[in-house]
């Protein structure tokens, strides 16, 4: 009968991803053989190496889902066979056999006891508290750390316990989003495809790998509004991945401009229609129409506001900023001598 990995490292079937890795560092860090004198700790620090391995790389955890260990390994028909069924370009799965590589992988350096807690080989803290008990989630019991990434750094920290130093962050990458008032106004989903390079779990060579970034754009949100991503840049053995940032920032609108959460509405209106009043129809940003009758004089720059029919307020979706209705005179190039007398008649000279 095959391993069972999900034994080994203490987890059920079914494991989601973050599971599966505070389950190996809890396990690595009791077995590691620099800790634990066990006469089985280094063939037991060996099983979990393989078993996260296997278990936290999605194409071998589904064949060894299906197959066992015997099928993952080519049992069931040798290496280059195809025990999905699917047609796959499967190569049966071998352990390289060194579980200091997965863990220095992993952890980003050989010996986390010391680096990262200024701890001996024997599990011991400051405090007398044993490794086992350690959790990944930022429960930490000697309160030193806030969380860590996939090779265990702590995110806020580059100096370590002794003087020892850490990896630095890579500087944020930043994206510009661009985004339609309606987006903002409805509020929408977007997707954004990003290729970064990630560490093989030989902690030496490098693979390409795309993911998909979910972006939530909520309604009202303003231009300028950033989206962290954290770690999600490039890996390389010396430095923590960058963050990934997108920047809103507004598509050009064929009707409207924002100004906070008001929209503004340009408006033209003849020199006639300034003098003498006029009414127009406004388009809101919903869709709806709105129309204005203006019985007094237009000056140029005169605005007027239609209130809530702006874009909702970010912390307050529920309520809505105003529409602002600019208008702009257009004045004509010349006047006939006739029409100049007239207004001469009965303009104000002053």
């Amino acid at each position: 009968m095959g391993k069972d990995y999900y034994k080994i490292l203490g987890i059920v079937k079914g494991a989601a991803e973050e599971d599966i890795k505070k389950a190996y560092k809890k396990q690595a860090l009791k077995w590691h053989p620099d800790k634990n004198k066990a006469a089985n700790a280094e063939e037991k620090f060996k099983e979990i190496a393989e078993a996260y391995e296997v278990l936290s790389d999605p194409k071998k955890r589904e064949i060894y889902d299906q197959y066992g260990e015997e099928g993952l390994k080519g049992g069931g028909g040798g290496p280059g066979s195809d025990p999905d069924g699917q047609g796959s370009n499967f190569t049966s799965y071998t352990f390289h056999g060194d579980p200091h590589a997965t863990f220095a992988t992993f952890f980003g350096g050989a010996n986390p006891f010391e680096m990262f807690f200024g701890r001996k080989a024997n599990g011991r803290g400051p405090g007398g508290g044993d490794d086992e008990d350690m959790e990944v989630d930022g429960n930490d019991p000697f309160g030193s750390f806030t969380s860590f990434n996939l090779n265990g750094f702590p995110r806020d920290r580059h100096v370590g316990i002794g003087g020892q130093q850490r990896r630095k962050q890579d500087p944020a990458i930043h994206h510009e989003l661009r985004v339609t008032l309606e987006e903002v106004f409805h509020g929408c989903t977007k997707r954004m495809k990003i290729s970064r390079k990630r560490m093989n779990p030989d902690g030496r060579t490098m693979r390409t790998e795309d993911k998909i970034l979910t972006i939530e754009i909520k309604r009202g949100w303003k231009e300028g509004t950033k989206i962290t991503f954290p770690r999600e840049g490039d890996e390389s053995p010396n430095t923590i991945p960058a963050d990934i940032v997108f920047l809103i920032k507004d598509k050009p609108h064929a009707h409207f401009r924002r100004e906070g959460s008001d929209i503004v509405y340009p408006v033209k209106v003849s020199l006639r229609q300034s003098l003498c009043g006029c009414s127009v129809t406004v388009s809101t940003i919903d869709g709806k129409t709105c129309n204005m009758k203006i019985t007094d004089v237009i000056k140029p720059g005169m605005k007027q506001t239609v209130a809530g029919q702006g874009l909702p307020f970010p912390k307050n979706p529920e309520q809505r900023g105003d529409l602002v209705v600019e208008f702009d005179v257009n004045f004509p190039e010349n006047l006939p001598a006739n029409a100049k007398d007239v207004l001469k008649r009965h303009l104000p000279a002053s």
